[in-house]
């Protein structure tokens, strides 16, 4: 199963522009999860979806994701407004105030959770909210599942965006999946960049943004002292593609944008397809 993931679109962050910036980066993504070899069955939208959480510009990305011919699950970050992303989206479960809900899949499921605290750039995640994930996780202790949130709950390194370890949601939400041994991976967004590593032994994976995409920068900052480094840059737009393969998530990301095709499978790779293939046991 392929679960396409697109992440930090800020929709309306040019408000008075229809043809934006960060709209042009969406649908160019679009168009490859559409036209590209490998369709999705699925897309998630983990979050901060629109720039300032207005019924207009989530209404302009609800509009965009229309093109594809497969289910659209969104998800609400720390730019989103609850009302307004339901409104735009009716699809979508919510239970309690919270934008959290399960998906069923073949042979696993995810659990997609609500990580919004208006009025706070970083994650929350309440006792109510912990005490859901909890009940979910102990109905089915034998499916492998796969947790999906906006912010991810460790330290980057890039600070300026970076929740702090020690903030109290953190130790909420590794409390509520200490011990189930079926969540097989994390997914999340929030830093704008591609980074993995490994959280209380899960696999924990960032999707880079769509919007433009924040500096690599790991050096402290200075809350008093702007330095003039690059805080965000105009890299090409990028997707996840996560691969569900029985057992395991593998984890894919590809920019969009003008790049050039170097070499195509003809006669001259073939050689290489062959011996590779016969390593692998093939015919």
């Amino acid at each position: 199963m392929l679960i396409a993931q697109i992440t930090d679109v800020h929709i309306g962050f040019d408000r008075d522009n229809p043809d934006e910036h960060n709209i042009q980066r969406l649908k160019a993504v679009l168009k490859r999860l559409v036209e590209a070899p490998n369709r999705p069955d699925m897309l998630l939208l983990t979050g901060d979806l629109t720039e300032s959480g207005d019924a207009e510009s989530i209404g302009r990305l609800a509009d965009a994701v229309s093109v594809c011919p497969f289910p659209v699950w969104p998800m609400v970050g720390n730019h989103d407004d609850r009302d307004t992303l339901l409104a735009a989206f009716p699809q979508t479960p919510s239970e309690d105030g919270f934008i959290h809900y399960p998906l069923e899949c073949d042979g696993f499921r995810m659990l997609l959770l609500d990580t919004l605290e208006p009025g706070r750039h970083g994650g929350e995640f309440c006792e109510a909210r912990a005490a859901w994930l909890k009940a979910q996780l102990a109905a089915r202790p034998d499916t492998p599942t796969i947790i999906v949130m906006h912010h991810p709950p460790f330290e980057s390194g890039i600070t300026w965006l970076d929740s702090a370890a020690h903030e109290p949601w953190i130790a909420r939400f590794g409390e509520a999946i200490a011990g189930h041994d079926q969540v097989r991976a994390i997914i999340s967004g929030h830093l704008h960049r591609t980074i993995h590593t490994l959280w209380g032994g899960i696999s924990l994976t960032v999707c880079p943004s769509t919007a433009p995409l924040v500096a690599l920068d790991l050096t402290p900052i200075d809350p008093d002292r702007p330095d003039g480094r690059a805080m965000i840059t105009d890299e090409l737009p990028a997707y996840a593609l996560h691969r569900w393969d029985g057992e395991r998530l593998i984890s894919h990301f590809e920019s969009v944008g003008d790049w050039a095709v170097l070499a195509r499978y003809n006669a001259a790779l073939q050689e290489v397809v062959r011996l590779i293939d016969s390593e692998r046991g093939g015919k």
